[in-house]
């Protein structure tokens, strides 16, 4: 049964504030079916424009009406692989597309409700790489790219298509909605929102992978992961737990028992309310989407006892990526309740016209009856005065449409000449057409003329093809032999290759074994030398011993030069122009010094292999891809500092270790090594007859140093000046001048080697380290002292028992750190860590080389040859290797804060001291000041006894 309700509408069709009551109406739908029908065969149509014939009649009255539900096309959605997460490993997300919000939502599996995120498609680009993995497509928006991958390409171009037409479909939804509020009707608005896309065909169509995307995906079983958890989102946590706890609740409601489709003979009631109810006055909704699924639901509510279950398990289907509510359903009760469905539709459809046409005729029947009622003249001149405003107002719609027809036709008259000029270029585009004719009949021509002299021309070039075949077929027979004979090269080229990489592989195991064997040969001989030399030192041999021992050492000595192979002889001098093998300035060491140069061969043919290749490997790693600026401080680069950095390497290293030290000081003044230079040339410093002195002192084993005209002791000379004048406190101090070459040999640079003496003397080392009294570095020895004596108290019980001071050896270490007192590869390693760490390292070498020699020392016991062996024997150390580990890892802990403690103790202590000596000295001063009046008055007192006795 259906209820109507008419309204008094005014003069814009709006309903007015009148009465009005209820009108229970009895329709029998087959029966406003054949009205409907009737009135089409008149000549009127719908606005779908479809009409009824009299094969119709057999169909149901929605499909005649044509209304009837179009067949929803495939949803779009589906598995792919998504590259994220912080590992940026491809998970697999199930994915689908979302009409009204131009969204594509992705989750877990298609059973989860909440989804764990989105794509924006509105203003989404696609594409995908050409050399990329198969079926791999990039979906970028304004905020993000996301990485997809389908299972072939078939599917990646599908999804890319579809996505392609949802995104457009969109924006014709949106256009449409805007034309929408400019006036058009409702029925040309539900045909834009139902055939908005007949037009978006614009790509080649791709066929719909069967089983892989679309609703049927869904029951198809996920792909493997690689590992267990490779699919869980560990992004969003509550989400996963969330769509854990849905997919529990909806296996245990798909245990239980189904409800029963509704009966067709119950849905009247659930479309209407009941005749004596009270209705809205507002119209019935237009057969929108909204309407639609409102009244879908309501044909397809469950018994009341299963009510509020059905209400949950459709709220969470809103967000659930399932296809319908009635996922569980079979397919026959599925296609039975579509089939309801539709049919419902179309009533509805129906009964919405129906109320229409109800509407305007209970209106008219309400004007003609109250104009025949009114009893007086004064109602019924109010009812012409309604009638006259209505009038008035269709007057004034009839003006706007005839304004708006003005305007069409005004775009008719620009349509018009638009076509007109489009008949002039197409006037034009024929008189074209017509010349390019003429021109052609003339080509043609030609050609026919051109024609005839190739004929003629054929017939000699056949006589010149006949004798170019026969050169082409010795030619083929001339490729034929040098192909045959290359192939024999070739093999032979094989076989001598072949032969070449056995013979080197060979040469080269047997220059692996030969180094070993001359190493062991070395270490013997540094053995056998030593044992002559103890030989030597020993004071219980006679006179005989002691001849047959001095020939052993000179033919020992001898031996060198005699010996005629060897395959990786010493160099004399390394990279950096040091001797490899130092000279000493001792005669009678000569053979300490030939058991060193074994030493270090061995060590060479030993270590090298094991150690330089294996450290050079990390530091191109560490710095691959870096610039020499973007260096950071961390303890990966400071255990390769500690380790020492490959000679390619250092300088790069030690630029950025200057700079970061001095980058206040170059930043406020960038040309100051230039400014200071021009004032060195201007005017002479107080130390520059000092500086020329020590300049010809400066590493005299180096040979950039051994010529007096070397120009690289001119750029020396300029850099010390420079730094007289950077620092006026200091101005020179005697080993200044060896930190400055070490830097401008490692750095080759006369800027940067300046900036890295500034950088040791007001950055690294503590103040007054090199100022007149040297107090800083008079504390570092006693503090020196007090660190060995806890870590080696042995050794500092030994030197004390024997009245041997280590600060008369360890000062000079300390004041031009350890220059000319350790072989050039660990002094160099030494620098390295110094500049990074600071002067804390100073005090790890220093005790590391008396750990390193402990046991040599411990065996001297006189005070005289301690000094003696002390003068040389840093230069005997030669494993570096071992010496670092001494000195970083043996000798720790070593705190930073104790050092900074013990260094204040000390310096406080010489300040008193130093109080104390220049008081001693004034009153000295003050003493003998009195004591020398005193000789001049006796003096004058002689000499005038002298005139008086004359």
């Amino acid at each position: 049964m259906l209820c109507g309700i008419m309204e008094r509408h005014g003069p814009e069709g709006n309903p007015t504030e009148s009465a009005h009551a209820p009108l229970p109406l009895h329709v029998d739908l087959p029966s406003v079916c054949k009205v409907i029908i009737e009135l089409k065969s008149l000549g009127e149509t719908t606005e779908n424009g479809m009409g009824a014939t009299a094969a119709d009649e057999g169909r149901p009255c929605e499909e005649r009406m044509g209304w009837a539900a179009v067949s929803a096309p495939t949803k779009l959605c589906g598995y792919l692989h998504k590259l994220g997460g912080p590992l940026r490993s491809w998970k697999c997300r199930w994915f689908t597309y979302e009409e009204g919000k131009c969204q594509l939502f992705y989750y877990r599996t298609p059973q989860d409700a909440n989804p764990l995120g989105h794509v924006e498609l509105a203003r989404a680009t696609f594409g995908y790489p050409l050399r990329g993995d198969e079926g791999t497509f990039h979906v970028q928006t304004p905020e993000r790219t996301f990485v997809l991958k389908a299972l072939n390409r078939q599917t990646m171009m599908y999804w890319l298509q579809q996505l392609q037409l949802k995104r457009w479909q969109h924006r014709s939804r949106t256009s449409a909605g805007s034309a929408q509020l400019c006036g058009e009707t409702e029925a040309d608005d539900w045909r834009a929102t139902r055939g908005g896309g007949a037009d978006g065909d614009f790509l080649p169509t791709v066929k719909t992978p069967t089983g892989l995307v679309g609703e049927a995906a869904a029951g198809l079983p996920a792909p493997k992961q690689r590992a267990m958890f490779s699919n869980v989102s560990f992004k969003h946590p509550l989400t996963e737990i969330q769509n854990s706890v849905h997919s529990l609740r909806l296996t245990a409601f798909r245990l239980g028992e189904l409800p029963e489709a509704p009966s067709p003979a119950t849905e009247p009631k659930s479309l209407c309310p009941p005749p004596g109810d009270t209705v809205s006055p507002k119209l019935p909704e237009p057969p929108g989407e909204r309407w639609q699924e409102d009244r879908r639901s309501s044909c397809l509510s469950l018994s009341p006892s299963m009510s509020l279950r059905s209400r949950r398990k459709k709220k969470r289907a809103m967000s659930s990526t399932m296809p319908t509510d009635l996922r569980d359903v079979t397919s026959s009760d599925k296609t039975l309740v579509l089939s309801l469905a539709e049919e419902v539709k179309s009533q509805k459809e129906l009964v919405w016209l129906l109320h229409k046409a109800l509407e305007a005729a209970q209106q008219e029947k309400r004007s003609c009856a109250q104009f025949l009622s009114a009893d007086g003249e004064q109602e019924r001149l109010e009812l012409l005065r309604h009638r006259e405003r209505h009038a008035a107002d269709l007057g004034t719609r009839l003006e706007a449409l005839r304004s708006q027809r003005e305007a069409l036709q005004q775009r008719l008259m620009q349509r018009d000449g638009h076509v007109a000029e489009l008949q002039e270029q197409v006037r034009m585009m024929m008189e074209k057409d017509q010349a390019k004719q003429e021109v052609i009949l003339r080509l043609s021509e030609q050609l026919a003329a051109s024609s005839n002299e190739a004929q003629k021309m054929a017939s000699v070039s056949s006589k010149r093809a006949e004798t170019t075949q026969e050169e082409i077929d010795n030619l083929k027979d001339d490729i034929e032999a040098y192909k045959l004979q290359n192939q024999f090269l070739n093999s032979e080229i094989y076989q001598l290759t072949k032969l070449w990489r056995n013979s080197s592989e060979q040469e080269k195991s047997l220059m692996v074994k030969c180094a070993h064997l001359e190493a062991r040969s070395c270490q013997m001989e540094s053995r056998y030398l030593g044992v002559l030399r103890k030989l030597q030192e020993c004071k219980g041999l006679e006179a005989g011993e002691r001849e047959a021992v001095r020939h052993l050492v000179e033919e020992a000595l001898q031996r060198e030069a005699k010996d005629p192979l060897s395959l990786d002889p010493v160099r004399e001098y390394d990279e950096y122009g040091f001797k490899i093998v130092p000279d000493y300035e001792v005669e009678d060491v000569k053979l300490l010094a030939r058991i060193q140069a074994l030493e270090i061969r061995s060590n060479n043919l030993l270590q090298q292999e094991a150690e330089d290749r294996p450290l050079d490997s990390r530091w191109a790693q560490y710095l691959g891809g870096r610039l020499s600026g973007e260096l950071a401080i961390t303890p990966e680069l400071k255990t390769l500092m500690r380790s020492g950095v490959p000679v390619a390497l250092r300088p790069r290293v030690w630029r950025w270790v200057v700079g970061l030290r001095t980058r206040s000081l170059r930043e406020r003044h960038p040309d100051r090594y230039r400014e200071l230079c021009g004032r060195g040339q201007s005017s002479e410093h107080a130390a520059a007859r000092q500086i020329q002195l020590d300049l010809h002192r400066t590493l005299s084993s180096n040979w950039h140093f051994s010529s007096p005209t070397s120009p690289t002791l001119k750029q020396l000379h300029r850099i010390l000046l420079a730094f007289s004048w950077q620092n006026p406190t200091i101005g020179y101090c005697q080993g200044l001048n060896r930190l400055a070459a070490i830097a401008l040999l490692v750095l080759e640079n006369e800027e940067d080697a300046f900036w890295c003496l500034v950088a040791i003397v007001e950055a690294i080392m503590p103040q007054d380290y090199y100022s007149k009294t040297l107090i800083a570095s008079q504390a570092d020895q006693r503090v020196l002292k007090d660190f060995m004596a806890e870590k080696m108290p042995r050794l500092m019980a030994h030197l004390e028992e024997h009245n041997a001071d280590v600060s008369l050896v360890t000062f000079n270490w300390f004041l031009v750190l350890f220059v000319e007192s350790l072989t050039s590869d660990i002094l160099l390693r030494v620098w390295d860590a110094v500049l990074y760490e600071g002067s804390k390292v100073l005090f790890r070498y220093a005790m590391a080389i008396f750990k390193y020699k402990e046991e040599d020392i411990l065996k001297i016991h006189d005070n005289l040859e301690i000094y003696q062996y002390l003068r040389f024997f840093t230069k005997t150390i030669t494993d570096g290797r071992r010496l670092t580990n001494i000195a970083f890892n043996e000798l720790n802990p070593f705190p930073m804060r104790l050092l900074r403690s013990r260094r204040a103790q000390h310096l406080e202590r010489l300040q008193v001291e130093l109080r104390e000596l220049e008081l001693l000295q004034q009153e000295l001063v003050a003493n003998d000041s009195d004591d020398a009046a005193q000789c001049v008055d006796k003096g004058l007192d002689t000499t005038i006894s002298e005139d008086d006795d004359d």
